[in-house]
């Protein structure tokens, strides 16, 4: 738990759609993170700023404040501008979504003969993550060029057919890179300042280098049992087109208002960009080209979020609203997608609530045997619950053991972080299932 007492900084702007309470709720929002989050927020609708806002510390060591334009390392919200210099280069004819990979990489192996641009745009290729490779946490600090990057993955086998399922992969974006130098006969980084940051007027963004002075970029900060402890490093050539961007609120602000609002990308290449595969992404969103489409009662939301060392992000739009929700954070943790999910639903005229609201019910010991068992969120990931003298106990595979705490029927939460886990039940009475609300996400898993 963090036990600094942080700066902030706001500005909040009088809006017809949103009245002083929900400005003031969003405070409470941010507030109730104090504990785990610094960086900046924003919240605007059709380019007007309802909340522009930095919390703590750009620099602890040098006790250096956050400001709303402070610039942060954006990790995987990099993605998007990936598919959208893919899909320029399609305009012009220079890329064919539904060619192999081979066509832009010579060197691929012939396991990724059936690969094609579109299955690394939607993460449905089977190409193995080498994020995810035990190797990586020593690897991602040594100076590495693409060509070793993709190297390290071009010789694991396909993880399923391609196009049959849905497996998030950095692996993906970093071939996206090529594709995008080997098309336009440029390098990547020279390709996405003249085709977007540029014409948007994005001076605060760029691909963020190990080695160069950036002003006003914020250190990355990393939670541990002692305290805050500065992010661990990683070599900032390896991540390029999958994580490699920095920005601020106000940049990506211009960037939802430029791609939204047609200054990039013909309408047909704008409606392949937000069309999904088939395959659900565990939360009830499904991958587009580059970006999350989740669809809910209340509407449509196009949203990704990042991270990478020290630094956590999230970025949504609602179209109907035309509402940009932007968080930028620089210590590690889900803050900023619950922060970004909460804000999004409360500038939708939602209610959320906090944490710090929930209040324990007494629950009947002799009821909660129907609970127990083991609910899969993913093959390899599971929620197993159990019952001691005291009630429920849950626990995530390789996680300890949390006990649960009833709230009404059906629901209990965490204390030990802002978690809540609602029990679903058949036609009949019989629980089948359950879904974990947490980092502003709502995951499904089955009972076994």
């Amino acid at each position: 738990m963090l036990t600094r007492a942080f700066a902030t900084a706001a500005l909040l702007c009088a809006s017809p759609a949103l009245h002083a309470q929900d400005t003031g709720r969003m405070e409470q929002v941010i507030a109730e993170e104090a504990s785990s989050f610094m960086g900046t927020v924003l919240v605007a609708q059709d380019g007007q700023i309802i909340l522009d806002k930095a919390v703590g510390d750009a620099n602890i060591e040098w006790d250096i404040d956050n400001t709303t334009d402070t610039k942060f390392r954006i990790g995987s919200v990099t993605k998007q501008f990936t598919a959208v210099l893919i899909l320029l280069l399609a305009e012009e004819g220079k890329v064919e979504l539904d060619a192999p990979i081979k066509t832009y990489w010579p060197d691929s192996p012939a396991s990724w003969d059936k690969v094609t641009v579109r299955h690394l745009l939607h993460h449905t290729s089977g190409i193995p993550n080498v994020t995810s490779f035990d190797d990586f946490q020593t690897q991602k600090y040594l100076p590495k060029t693409p060509e070793e990057m993709i190297a390290r993955f071009a010789g694991e086998p396909l993880e399923f057919e391609p196009g049959s399922k849905w497996n998030y992969s950095n692996s993906g974006y970093l071939l996206l890179t090529e594709v995008v130098e080997a098309a336009s006969g440029k390098a990547y980084e020279d390709v996405l300042r003249s085709r977007i940051l540029n014409p948007l007027g994005m001076a605060d963004s760029g691909i963020d280098h190990s080695a160069a002075i950036l002003p006003r970029r914020a250190a990355g900060y990393a939670p541990t049992e002692n305290g805050v402890a500065n992010a661990d490093y990683v070599f900032m050539g390896i991540p390029r087109g999958a994580g490699a961007m920095y920005s601020t609120t106000a940049d990506l602000l211009k960037w939802q208002q430029g791609l939204f609002g047609g200054k990039l990308l013909k309408p047909e290449s704008l409606a392949a960009y937000l069309t999904p595969a088939e395959f659900d992404m565990g939360d009830n969103s499904k991958y587009a080209l580059g970006v999350a489409v989740t669809r809910s009662d209340e509407g449509t939301m196009y949203s990704h979020s990042g991270g990478i060392e020290g630094f956590n992000a999230w970025l949504g739009y609602d179209p109907d609203r035309k509402l940009t929700v932007a968080v930028l954070a620089n210590l590690n943790g889900g803050a900023a997608n619950t922060i970004g999910a909460r804000l999004m639903t409360l500038a939708r005229g939602g209610a959320v609530q906090l944490a710090s609201e929930r209040v324990a019910v007494e629950a009947d010991p002799d009821t909660l045997g129907e609970y127990l068992g083991t609910y899969a969120l993913a093959p390899t990931f599971k929620i197993t619950i159990t019952q001691d003298e005291n009630g429920l106990v849950a626990q995530a595979t390789g996680q300890q053991a949390f006990p649960l705490f009833k709230e009404e029927e059906d629901v209990f939460f965490l204390k030990v972080v802002d978690a809540k886990i609602r029990f679903q039940r058949d036609e009949g009475g019989v629980i089948t299932g359950l879904t974990l609300f947490q980092n502003g996400a709502e995951m499904p898993a089955t009972r076994e």
